[in-house]
């Protein structure tokens, strides 16, 4: 059996090397355009800042080391034009040498990946602007920065990427200013919790552009001129364009198989595209999204790898499915770590499921123990099953530990109420005795059983102000003076039973603290005396970094026009 594979990298150095483990007779031929086979894609902005200092240390094999492990035929700067799958070959021309030749294949899997998007506006073709996607990009990059010296770089896109490009660059003592089209960065996190984010590229000098777009880039001077607004223009040295990627499918096309979503390669649970004997994998491909079910394109490392081993295994007579992308994620945001798994509120709308949702505030690990950082959880549910849909965390230590749990959780079809009852392991250097997944599960346990109820923040300034609520702030006096939302009278949780006549019993309470713990255990004891009692979702805390937020979308473009 001779299989060929069209790109390298995750899902095609995969395919490969799990085809020589099941099948040590199988003839393997990758062909892969760059002059890299396989490489730490997701390390590649850490190689500009500095982080990672060997250029080699991204390469994680080697035409050479593949073939001297698994006796696989890597041709690196070769690029398939076209597939023939009536004859079943494929056409190659070789970048360096220019020849053209065909190969024949029994089996052929398409691993082409996804190219970066750059947009249809005057200049964006320019000389200084630049996307990160490849090592030759990378190397590209590095070595325009080490020659140029730019003191000022502007980053166009939120997602992945452009954040860790926009770190590393600031890392270096380069002005850094990041312009996002949508009104938060990365996607997959909802504005509220986007907002920590935002406060801390802010806090580590990157200047933050929201709901903008660029319209044109001119090169005046040797600089660029980026015109951003009416009348509005901002000026770098440098441009690194991470908008994100479509489907690289033109070859696929061009040879007759059926596309889905966004123009990527359709195929079924067995990586079987709709032609035999032609399978795909990664981000290239169409898949089932686990929590929805709906058709999506999925671009990440992990489901890439796996669709590659699920081809291999069924190319050599196996009987392997892949069930779906849930979406897991992670990245460093200087030292903040941000998480996600599942969906979000707006894919939840999206697909028009009634959710719920709670946000709490937690400690990393025991309070008492040296170094306990906060995190703020977000965790969503469908009301009516209680199945899980999604989880967004952000915090500085421990995050990456409970979005593996609930992303688990949400694989093995566990119950929101079910994160109660989880055994996790406990030491006070590394969590509490109710570990933070836990404490999710306490809460949603008690809105289940009525135990609660709450409201949100942004609920908060829509609240009537005209005395037909009572609206109470159960924080100390001194937490109070701080900050405090318009209109909720102070009354600290532990003074509440003996001034609890103080407070109308004829109209909903509304009740917050710093966290949501305190209104919480005010709810209870005031639930219990016959009020009608609400506490906020994630506190006061949680309120004030999304209002804060939401101004700073506000705020000034660089120009000095307001928008």
């Amino acid at each position: 059996m001779k299989v060929v594979i069209v790109g390298g990298v995750a899902g095609g150095a995969s395919a490969a090397a799990r085809l020589r483990r099941l099948d040590e007779n199988a003839e393997i031929v990758v062909f892969e355009r760059t002059g890299f086979i396989s490489y730490a894609n997701c390390g590649l902005p850490y190689f500009i800042g500095g982080v990672i200092t060997d250029k080699e240390e991204l390469t994680l094999q080697t035409p050479e080391s593949f073939w001297d492990r698994f006796r696989v035929d890597m041709r690196v700067r070769h690029e398939v034009t076209a597939i023939h799958p009536d004859r079943k070959t494929v056409c190659v021309h070789g970048l360096d040498t220019g020849k053209t030749y065909e190969e024949s294949y029994d089996k052929l899997i398409l691993s082409p990946g996804a190219r970066p998007v750059r947009p249809d506006i005057p200049g964006a073709d320019g000389g200084k602007v630049f996307t990160l996607r490849t090592v030759e990009d990378t190397l590209q990059i590095h070595e325009q920065i080490k020659i140029q010296k730019p003191e000022k770089i502007a980053v166009i896109g939120g997602g992945f990427i452009g954040i860790e490009a926009a770190e590393n660059l600031a890392r270096l003592g380069i002005d850094v200013t990041v312009i996002q089209r949508s009104n938060h960065l990365l996607p997959t996190f909802d504005f509220d919790m986007a907002c920590m984010l935002h406060a801390e590229m802010k806090n580590h000098g990157v200047h933050l552009l929201l709901n903008t777009q660029v319209s044109e880039i001119k090169e005046q001077g040797g600089r660029l001129s980026l015109k951003i607004a009416e009348g509005c223009e901002l000026t770098v040295d440098m441009v690194l364009y991470a908008i994100g990627v479509v489907p690289d499918t033109a070859l696929a096309e061009s040879a007759g198989l059926e596309l889905g979503v966004k123009g990527s390669i359709a195929v079924n649970d067995r990586m079987e595209t709709s032609v035999p004997d032609i399978y795909a994998v990664g981000d290239a491909v169409q898949v089932k999204h686990f929590v929805t079910e709906n058709e999506a394109v999925i671009s990440l490392a992990g489901p890439a790898n796996r669709q590659g081993r699920i081809a291999a295994d069924n190319i050599c007579g196996g009987s392997s499915v892949y069930q779906g992308s849930q979406g897991s994620s992670v990245i460093k945001v200087f030292d903040m770590t941000a998480a996600s798994t599942g969906i979000n509120e707006t894919a939840a709308r999206r697909a028009g499921i009634e959710y719920e949702r709670v946000v709490l505030s937690p400690a990393s690990h025991a309070a008492y123990y040296p170094g306990a950082g906060m995190m703020t959880m977000k965790v969503l549910y469908e009301k009516e099953t209680l199945r899980l849909l999604g989880a967004q965390i952000a915090g500085y230590e421990g995050v990456d530990k409970r979005i593996d749990v609930l992303a688990t959780a949400i694989r093995a079809g566990m119950k929101a109420t079910d994160l109660a009852g989880l055994d996790l392991a406990y030491a006070p250097p590394y969590s509490s005795a109710k570990d933070p997944v836990n404490m999710a599960g306490f809460m949603i346990e008690n809105i289940v059983k009525g135990r609660v109820k709450q409201f949100h923040w942004d609920e908060v300034d829509e609240l009537p102000r005209d005395g037909s609520v009572t609206l109470l702030d159960t924080r100390t006096p001194m937490e109070y003076r701080m900050g405090k939302a318009e209109g909720f009278s102070n009354l600290p949780v532990d003074d509440l039973r003996e001034r609890i006549s103080e407070i109308p019993k004829d109209k909903p309470l509304y009740v917050m603290c710093q966290s949501g713990y305190r209104s919480y255990v005010s709810c209870r004891i005031l639930s219990q005396h016959g009020y009608d009692c609400y506490h906020l979702s994630g506190g006061y805390g949680f309120y004030e970094i999304v209002k804060n937020g939401k101004e700073q979308v506000k705020r000034a473009y660089p120009c000095g026009m307001k928008k």
